[in-house]
Formats: C-alpha cells, structure tokens, sequence
C-alpha cells in the first residue's frame, strides 16, 4: 500500500514570489495489487506526485507511506518497494550491456551473486529479452531500452512498479509489448502506476484513474466514471470511449 497525505510539493525559492507549487494538498492511497493511471497534462503535477512514492522527490508539507512506513524514515526500503521507470529510459540505464544494467539495482542491495542472477534472468524473461545479456545497450532500439528499465525495475523485485510517460517515442509493435508485460505484472500481483497524457494504450487495464490538474486532484474514478471528464484535463482518451459526453470529442480525435 501507498498511502499520500496532505502532500504539497513546491520549486523554486521557498518565498511566497518565487516558489511554484506543483502538487497542492493531494491524498490519495493506492492498495496493493491496483493497476492506477495518473492522467493529466504537462506541468500538471503527476511526475512530481509519483517521485514522492519513494523519495525522488520530497514534500515541503504532508507523508508519504510505503507498506506502512513513512519514506522519509526509510528511503531503502521505499526505493526497494517501489520501482520506477522513467519517462526516457536513457535516465536510468547506467551499464554498457543488458544484462549488467539489469543487474545494477541488486547489486547494490547487497545481494548473492546466484540471487542477482536469478533476478537478472527473471526480469529480462518477463519483458521478452530473455538470453539478451550479452546485447550492447547501444544498439538497442527505443523500445527495446525501454523494456530493458522495466526489467531493471523488476529486478529489485517490487511490490509496486510506477512507470513514467511508457510510451513516448514508441512505434506500434513496442507499445504493444510494454503493454503485453504490465498485464503480467498486474496478473502477477504487482501494483502498476502508469503517468500519462494519454489513456489509449492503458484505459482497459485500468482499476482507477487519478487526473490532476495544476497540481490538484481533479478526478478520482473507476476508468468508465472518469473518462468522461478527461477530455477537460487535456488528456487523450481512446475515441468513442463509454463516459465521452454527447457532444463532445476526446483529445485524440482530429
């Protein structure tokens, strides 16, 4: 369980004149094994929102807890809880080959060496790159990278894997198969928190969908009561969606 409360980001200064406030008072809970979305538009708050889950990014007012213990108590623990995928992959992978990019996250929890492997092999199995250790990362495709972060978030094993902007900068048959391994791990037991601008690719997976707006939660439904309300937020919804008003047309159509 994630649980937020009363969480208010704030860059800049620290003055009233210079701070920008990008998440304001948001609570929210996320139970274990929910597959949520956080929607919203750009500067809307929710990269900033999800780096709070294991302390990427820290609260100038409110708590965050992870399976009940504060993250500012136990910034291990939150970061080996909480696994995270960042918007551009390039980010976080730190190795020159797969399999030791993949690997770097157990390493540094202090693990045996037939542990890492097991995870290693694990991890690399569940996103489809199974026997690609060897591969240079440098000669990885967009989506192919963006696999190998997945598998080095799995790798730590998490209870809850939050993964930012997946899809960016991805072809067809990519999107495809992120989507194919977050229906494992939501099968699997794993809590998954997509951040996206657009639901075309996760709103079926979805149990609840979280829309904020300048740093406020706006919305807070199941998928079918909030995809209606979306559209307002400048979030891309899939076309013909159940909950689009009459009348109105979601952010992907033309």
């Amino acid at each position: 369980m994630i649980d937020v409360n009363g969480v208010t980001c704030r860059y800049g200064d620290g003055s009233d004149d210079g701070a920008v406030t990008a998440v304001d008072d948001v609570s929210l809970s996320v139970p274990d094994g929910e597959f949520l979305v956080v929607a919203g538009a750009n500067g809307s708050g929710k990269t900033t929102l999800v780096r709070t889950f294991n302390g990427l990014a820290t609260p100038d007012a409110g708590t965050v807890a992870v399976n009940g213990t504060p993250v500012a108590d136990d910034l291990v623990a939150a970061r080996t809880a909480v696994g995270m995928v960042f918007q551009d992959p390039r980010d976080q992978l730190v190795a020159a080959t797969v399999g030791a990019d993949v690997a770097f996250g157990p390493e540094n929890l202090g693990l045996a060496h037939e542990e890492i492997d097991r995870r290693v092999a694990a991890a690399l199995d569940a996103v489809n790159m199974a026997g690609r250790g060897e591969d240079r990362i440098a000669s990885l495709s967009g989506g192919e990278r963006e696999r190998v972060a997945i598998a080095g978030a799995l790798a730590m094993e998490p209870d809850h894997l939050v993964l930012d902007e997946p899809f960016t900068g991805l072809d067809e048959p990519a999107r495809r198969s992120v989507v194919d391994r977050l229906r494992e791990r939501r099968r699997a037991g794993t809590s998954v928190i997509v951040v996206t601008h657009d639901l075309r690719d996760v709103l079926g997976l979805a149990d609840r969908v979280v829309g904020l707006a300048d740093g406020r939660v706006a919305v807070d439904a199941a998928p079918e009561a909030a995809v209606g309300d979306l559209p307002g937020l400048d979030v891309r919804v899939p076309a013909g969606a159940a909950g689009t008003r009459a009348g109105e047309t979601s952010a992907s159509d033309p």
